[in-house]
C-alpha cells in the first residue's frame, strides 16, 4: 500500500499487526491511575467506539493492559508502519490544497525529530497533544484527504467530529482543545477526563498543528536574554545565564543563549532530551560531574566565550554548587514543566530519573511532597545568588506559581506578588507585546531548503525597508529582528519543517506576508504557510505570562483568546484553534492560534490583510486599555495607518488625586 493509499484508507477494515514498545524512543511517563472501576469501563467503551464490533474482543484486554501499563489508551497497534515527517505538500492525497497544508504541519507535530514523545503523539511540555489516540490520527488524515474547499473538519479534543458543509471563506478545520467547564479544570481533571478519553490537552502549537521544532521559542528566548543583559547593563559576552529544561520548548534556552553570545548552563534529568539537544547541535556540550561543570564554567567566562552546556542532572544542585563554589550568575531562569508538576514536567532532587518516574506512577502523593520540598530547596538556592545579584526571572513555565503553592520563599513583602517578576512583565509585555511584536512564523509547503533562504531574503528586504521610517520607540526591535533573520540560515534553526520564526508586528506581517504572496503568484517560491505561537500579542490570556504584565484588575479574564480566535474565523484563516491549557497549566490559561495558507492567489491577499491586522491589534486595544502607555502608542498609529480603525482609549488619572 503507497503512502497515500494508506493515509486515504482511515482506520483499518483489518486489524493491523501488534506494535512492539520500542525503548530507544523517548515516551511519556506512566500516567498515575485514576479512574474508579466503572471509569475504566468507560474509558474502554469510548475507545472502542472506533472500531466496528467484530474487532472489539480482540481490543478489549490489549487497550486495558494499556490503561493499566500507562495510564492512557494510546492504540499503539494502529500507529503507521510509514515515516512521519512534513513532506513537500504534492506528496499528500487530496483535492484541497489547504487540506494538504493541514496533513504536512500534523505530520511535522509528530516528526520523531519534533515530538518529545511521537509514539504518545506528544510534540512537547510532556503532555502537550497533537490527538489522544492513533485511531484519532487515522481518521483525520482521511477527512483531510477527501476534504473539499465547501467543507469544515471540526476538531473536539483531538477527536474529529466530522466534516461539515461550510464555504470557502470558513476555516478548513476548527479545533477545540480541554475546554472544560470552569470548576473542572484542576490538574487531577485533566488526568481523569484524559484518561476517560474526552479531552487532551493542547498545550500551544502542539495541538493547533504549528509547531516548528524549538526554533519556535529560540528567537523570544533570544531576545529575552539579550535583554535580560541589557536591564542589568552588561554586555552577554563573558555573562552566565543558568536555567533548566531541554524539551520540546526549553530546549531552545542554550541555542538563544549562543545567538546572544553568553555562557549557558542548562540542566535536564532526562538524558534522551540532553542527547537530542546534543546530536541536534542545540547545546555545544555535556557534563555529569558537578566539579567538571564548575571548572568549565569559570573558564568559560574568564575566556568569554560563546558556549552552551548541558548539565546531565537536576538544577537545584547546579543552583547549590554555584553557590557553595561562590560562581557568579548574572541571569537564571526556569523552563521546567510545571505547568505538569505531577507527571513528569519537573522533579525530584535526590533520586534518579528511574526512580522518580517509579515513584510517580505508585507513589503519587509521595511524589508530590517530594516535588514540593524540591521547589523549596530550588527557590532557597535562587535566593541565595540573587543577594549576590543574580537576575532572576520567571520565563512563564509555572515555576513561581508551584513554588508559591509549596511555600517556598518567592512571595515579596506584600504577600500578593512574587519576588520575582515574570519575563513578560520585565521584558517582552513592555517591550514587544504592547508594541505589537510576536513570533509570526511561516513553512515553505515545497519542503525544499532553497525556498526557505528566498522567503528568508525577502521578510530582511521587507524589515529594512520598514526600518527606515519606523519611529524612534520601535527601532531597537526592528534591529533585533533584522539582525536574527540575517542569521538564521547561519544559525542552523531548523528541525522538521523548513520553517521560520520571526518576531514582527501588524505592519511587518502583513508586508512580509504580501511580498510573499507575490513571490508565489511570480513563481519565485511555492506555498507557504503562515502562522504564530500561541504565546503573542492578543492570542493568549495568561496572568502569570503572557498577560502578566495588565495591572488594570482584568489579567484573570479570558476575553481577548475568544475574540481573537472567532475574529480570525471570519477573517480568512486557513484553520483557528482555541485551547484550555499551555505553556503554564490546565485552567491557568485560554489560548489561541491559527495556521494561513498562501497560495499567490488575489484571495489570500484579501485573507492575509484582513486577517494579520486583526490579529495583532486586537490585543494592542486591550493591552491599550489596561492603560499600558507602549500599547496607547501602538494602537494610535495603527489607527493612523487604518481610517476604519476606531479604538476606545483611556483616561489616566493624575497619581496626585489619591494622596
Amino acid at each position: 500500500m503507497t503512502f497515500k493509499e494508506e493515509i486515504k484508507q482511515g482506520i483499518p477494515a483489518q486489524l493491523p499487526e501488534l506494535k512492539q514498545y520500542d525503548p530507544s524512543i523517548n515516551h511519556a511517563p506512566k500516567r498515575k491511575k485514576i479512574l474508579s472501576d466503572v471509569e475504566t469501563k468507560l474509558a474502554l467503551q469510548n475507545a472502542l467506539r472506533y472500531f466496528k464490533p467484530k474487532h472489539h474482543a480482540t481490543l478489549l484486554p490489549e487497550f486495558k493492559e494499556e490503561l493499566d501499563t500507562y495510564g492512557r489508551i494510546y492504540m499503539y497497534r494502529f500507529r503507521p508502519d510509514y515515516k512521519i515527517y512534513a513532506r513537500p505538500i504534492n506528496e499528500y492525497p487530496g483535492a484541497c490544497e489547504q487540506a494538504k497544508a493541514l496533513m504536512l504541519m500534523i505530520q511535522n507535530n509528530l516528526d520523531h525529530a519534533v515530538a518529545q514523545h511521537p509514539h504518545e503523539l506528544i510534540t512537547y511540555g510532556g503532555n502537550g497533544a497533537v490527538f489522544q489516540n492513533w485511531a484519532q490520527y487515522r481518521l483525520v488524515m482521511q477527512y483531510l484527504s477527501q476534504m473539499t474547499d465547501e467543507q469544515t473538519l471540526v476538531m473536539y479534543s483531538g477527536h474529529p467530529l466530522g466534516l461539515f458543509p461550510s464555504h470557502q471563506d470558513a476555516p478548513r478545520v476548527v479545533v477545540t482543545n480541554g475546554m472544560m467547564i470552569p470548576n473542572y479544570s484542576q490538574p487531577d481533571d485533566w488526568e481523569k477526563f484524559n484518561a476517560l478519553g474526552v479531552t487532551q490537552y493542547g498545550q500551544m502549537t502542539a495541538g493547533s498543528y504549528m509547531y516548528i521544532g524549538p526554533q519556535g521559542i529560540v528567537h523570544g528566548t533570544t531576545i529575552t536574554v539579550l535583554n535580560g543583559f541589557r536591564k542589568i547593563k552588561k554586555s552577554p559576552k563573558g555573562g552566565l545565564f543558568v536555567t533548566s529544561g531541554l524539551g520540546g520548548m526549553s530546549g531552545a534556552q542554550p541555542k538563544a543563549g549562543n545567538i546572544a553570545g553568553c555562557v549557558t548552563v542548562c540542566a535536564e534529568v532526562n538524558l534522551k532530551a540532553t542527547q537530542t539537544r546534543h546530536s541536534q547541535g542545540w547545546v555545544d556540550e555535556v557534563i555529569s560531574d558537578l566539579r567538571l561543570l564548575s571548572k568549565r564554567v569559570s573558564e568559560a567566562v574568564a575566556n568569554k566565550e560563546t558556549v552552551s552546556i548541558a548539565y546531565d542532572g537536576n538544577i537545584v544542585d547546579v543552583w547549590e554548587h554555584f553557590d557553595k563554589e561562590n560562581i557568579h550568575i548574572d541571569l537564571g531562569s526556569d523552563q521546567t514543566s510545571l505547568h505538569n508538576p505531577w507527571a513528569g514536567g519537573y522533579y525530584p532532587v535526590g533520586m534518579t530519573y528511574e526512580e522518580a518516574n517509579e515513584m510517580m506512577a505508585n507513589d503519587p502523593d509521595n511524589f508530590k511532597k517530594e516535588i514540593q520540598k524540591t521547589l523549596r530547596k530550588h527557590a532557597d538556592a535562587i535566593n541565595a545568588h540573587t543577594a549576590k545579584g543574580t537576575y532572576f526571572f520567571d520565563y512563564g513555565n509555572a515555576f513561581l506559581l508551584e513554588a508559591s503553592r509549596a511555600g517556598a520563599d518567592i512571595m515579596a513583602e506584600n504577600g500578593i506578588d512574587f519576588k520575582y517578576p515574570s519575563y513578560v512583565q520585565d521584558i517582552m509585555g513592555p517591550m514587544c507585546f504592547d508594541y505589537g511584536f510576536g513570533p509570526f512564523r511561516w513553512v515553505c509547503a515545497s519542503g525544499k531548503p532553497e525556498d526557505l533562504a528566498k522567503t528568508d531574503a525577502i521578510a530582511c528586504a521587507v524589515l529594512e525597508e520598514i526600518m527606515k521610517n519606523s519611529p524612534k520607540e520601535i527601532q531597537q526591535q526592528m534591529a533585533d529582528n533584522i539582525k536574527w533573520i540575517q542569521g538564521a540560515q547561519e544559525n542552523k534553526l531548523v528541525v522538521g519543517s523548513q520553517a521560520r520564526i520571526l518576531y514582527a508586528d501588524a505592519e511587518g506581517r502583513m508586508k512580509i506576508a504580501s511580498a510573499f504572496n507575490k513571490a508565489i503568484e511570480a513563481g519565485e517560491i511555492e506555498m507557504v504557510i503562515l502562522g504564530r505561537d500561541h504565546h503573542d500579542v492578543s492570542g493568549t490570556d495568561s496572568p502569570y505570562r503572557e498577560t502578566s504584565n495588565i495591572y488594570d484588575g482584568s489579567r484573570f479574564t479570558a476575553d481577548m483568546a475568544i475574540h481573537n480566535v472567532i475574529g480570525d474565523s471570519f477573517r480568512g484563516a486557513t484553520w483557528v484553534s482555541i485551547h484550555n491549557g499551555g505553556g503554564v497549566g490546565w485552567g491557568e490559561v485560554i489560548n489561541g492560534g491559527f495556521g494561513m495558507v498562501l497560495d499567490g492567489s488575489k484571495n489570500a491577499q484579501r485573507r492575509l490583510e484582513s486577517m494579520l491586522f486583526w490579529d495583532v491589534n486586537n490585543g494592542i486595544a486591550r493591552r491599550s486599555w489596561a492603560r499600558n502607555e507602549e500599547a496607547v502608542f501602538a494602537i494610535k498609529r495603527a489607527m493612523e495607518m487604518n481610517p476604519n480603525l476606531q479604538v476606545t482609549l483611556p483616561n489616566f488619572v493624575d497619581e496626585e488625586l489619591f494622596n
